[in-house]
């Protein structure tokens, strides 16, 4: 059975881009972005990866 492991990563809105393609080279996906507890103006992104 395959395990995950899981994230919750602060996006900044002019560095999401980044801050994503960051997170993908280490071999994570993307699950879901929310908008953060103190506004639209912060974003929550959520990813995962296997367990090795």
């Amino acid at each position: 059975m395959q395990k995950w492991e899981y994230s919750t990563v602060p996006l900044l809105i002019h560095a999401t881009k980044q801050i994503l393609d960051t997170w993908g080279e280490d071999g994570w996906e993307l699950v879901q972005v929310v908008q953060g507890p103190n506004g639209p103006e912060q974003l929550v992104a959520y990813l995962k990866r296997p367990k090795a």
